[in-house]
């Protein structure tokens, strides 16, 4: 699992001074053994002798438990050293335990000192030597100025991806890492090395910050993005790559469509607004522009979203040959009925991917079902077209070689390519799919469950429909808050028609919601429910908490309104010869229309959908 074993030390340097090699620190526990030996330290200096031994029997139970590769099942997760009230005491202390003991953390608590496990220590051991990853957080709490640490030569390429993306992860805010190659003099052949140094000024911002405290001086850089037809998710991993950072760091309030010229809010953290500026150029190759850049104060969240606005073409329209009325009387009555009625608000097929064989969500499906093994085939299954994406996936499946099937896929396909690293370096073990599915952001790990929720949505409404029409009936579920205009609205404003109250019809069809699944809903309290009850036995979820802690996905659910009207809408008609933009190979006659039609969605409406509604009225042939 770590790679070519190289005899070669870990070198630590500090400027130009070399520090005795990690194998020659007296602190170091080598050859893998789980030996820990009581040297007289600061540590004695602070601590009396029974605690400073319970500290020591503390640290040498976590070690033993570790690298017998064993869950630390019945050994206590942290140890108080008690209360320490002067503040220069503690400091040092807290100092002193990381530097001895790099394997633990400390925390403070109102003066008190309280150890635990660093499980990204043990996280840093899955990939290189127990060895290295003792001096590495000796090297990150030493905070030594203008000092850097190299990792020992690795000649694996996938690997040392691996290891730059560990530490840019878990520490980018503080330092930054690049391989280099240096001569091997027993071979005359290059070694790769990764080497890593303080981020300009790093070294002054104090111990290492514990995970839940790293926020605190992220650089954060706000932009609109504009793509033209390019996945969302395939444009982040190449803004990640031309900046240096992982697709995580990006973060936005909902997605966009490929096939269109969109533009969104996004913010990337530890990026300048000056580093982001110096790759407008590079971009501009892949179809995208940023501007409107700025420095601001946190990054975005899913469902920060107000709405979107869309402006949209539709040519060659036709009326049908049987139909007696003018075009364009047809289509202006087909626009008002939208206006004057709204939509049946269904998410978009594109909220399910374009694959014919596996949607997307069926992967949700499986994950929701800790099924992470079938999740992963399933989305490195192949449609039936012979492309190079297809075949690498082809080979995949008939092999489950992960490197092999690397070297094959098309470097734009970030999402592929990430998790067949993981599985590269983890193996295609159920463990090795749970890794390789954690490599990827949360927002992706997500996407696919909540397209798994919005499927059965979309077939709960049209049974609700189907059901009961526009009809407001007993047991519905009705949104009290006239002003809601997203999904992301408590419990508290929804309630549950009564019988008397669905025969004086006191509600009206719009303020009408269905639950999306999740642990936090309530259901109707008539066929509608019973269907809930029915889909989730076929799905085999009868007790699905809709949670998945071991990819730290949290699933509460929420309501959607099943009708949604377009805002500001204006349309216009013309002549397909008045318009600039040309369809390549259509065929367009003297009498050909086009319709220009703006209007605004509330979040999480799709355009495709609205549109359809229109064109239900025969507008196109």
């Amino acid at each position: 699992n770590h790679g070519p074993k190289v005899n070669t030390l870990v070198k630590y340097t500090d400027g130009d001074q070399n520090h005795p090699s990690s194998s020659e620190k007296e602190d170091t526990i080598s050859d893998g053994t789980s030996k820990c030996e009581e040297k007289a330290d600061i540590l004695s200096s602070f601590l009396d002798e029974k605690t400073h031994e319970l500290l020591n029997n503390f640290a040498c139970d976590i070690k033993e438990k570790w690298l017998s590769e064993t869950e630390l099942i019945g050994l206590p997760l942290e140890f108080s050293i008690g209360r320490i009230l002067d503040k220069n005491q503690r400091a040092s202390l807290h100092s002193a335990i990381r530097q001895k003991f790099p394997f633990l953390i400390t925390v403070g608590k109102n003066s008190e000192i309280v150890v635990k496990p660093n499980l990204e220590y043990k996280e840093l051991c899955h990939l290189v030597s127990e060895e290295e990853a003792f001096d590495f957080f000796k090297y990150l709490d030493a905070k030594k100025e203008n000092s850097k640490f190299t990792f020992k030569p690795d000649t694996n390429k996938d690997h040392r991806k691996a290891v730059h993306h560990f530490v840019n992860k878990k520490f980018g805010n503080l330092v930054e890492t690049k391989s280099f190659s240096e001569m091997n003099c027993s071979t005359g052949n290059p070694n790769v090395v990764i080497t890593v140094r303080f981020r300009e000024k790093a070294y002054k911002r104090g111990k290492r910050p514990l995970p839940e405290c790293q926020e605190g001086n992220v650089i954060y850089t706000a932009f609109t993005l504009r793509k033209e037809n390019l996945e969302m998710f395939e444009a982040i991993g190449f803004l990640a790559i031309k900046l240096g950072v992982i697709p995580s760091d990006f973060s936005y309030a909902g997605l966009k469509d490929k096939k269109a010229i969109t533009y969104q809010a996004m913010v990337v953290r530890k990026v300048t607004p000056e580093r982001l500026k110096n790759i407008e150029k590079e971009i501009e190759k892949k179809r995208m522009n940023v501007f409107n850049i700025r420095s601001v104060d946190d990054s975005l969240r899913l469902g920060q979203l107000k709405g979107n606005h869309f402006d949209i073409v539709i040519r060659n329209l036709k009326k049908q040959i049987n139909d007696s009325a003018n075009l364009r009387e047809r289509i202006m009555e087909a626009i008002e009925n939208v206006k004057k009625k709204g939509f049946v608000n269904y998410y978009g097929p594109q909220r399910f991917g374009k694959g014919r064989k596996v949607h997307t969500d069926q992967i949700g499906l499986a994950l929701l079902k800790n099924e992470m093994t079938k999740a992963i085939k399933l989305f490195l299954t192949p449609e039936d077209l012979d492309d190079p994406v297809n075949r690498a996936k082809k080979y995949f499946l008939q092999t489950e070689d992960a490197k092999g099937t690397l070297s094959l896929m098309p470097e734009f396909k970030v999402r592929e390519r990430t998790l067949l690293e993981a599985l590269h370096r983890f193996g295609m073990t159920e463990e090795g799919c749970i890794q390789a599915w954690f490599s990827l952001p949360h927002s992706m790990r997500i996407f696919y469950v909540h397209a798994y929720t919005s499927k059965i949505w979309n077939e709960a409404v049209s049974y609700r429909l189907a059901t009961y029409g526009a009809r407001v009936v007993e047991g519905d579920l009705v949104c009290l808050d006239e002003d809601i205009d997203d999904e992301n609205f408590p419990n508290s404003k929804v309630h549950l028609v009564t019988e008397e109250e669905g025969s004086a019809n006191m509600y009206a069809i719009h303020q009408v919601v269905l639950p999306i699944l999740g642990h936090n809903i309530q259901y109707p309290k008539n066929k509608v429910g019973q269907w809930y009850h029915d889909i989730l036995s076929r799905d085999g979820l009868q007790t699905c908490r809709f949670k998945v802690p071991a990819l730290k996905l949290n699933v509460p659910g929420c309501y959607r309104q099943i009708l949604k009207h377009p805002h500001n809408l204006s349309y216009q008609l013309m002549e397909d010869h008045d318009i600039d933009v040309k369809m390549e190979g259509s065929h367009i006659d003297e009498t050909a229309l086009s319709l220009l039609i703006s209007f605004d969605l509330d979040a999480s409406c799709y355009a495709t959908v609205c549109l359809k509604e229109i064109m239900k009225h025969d507008v196109l042939n």
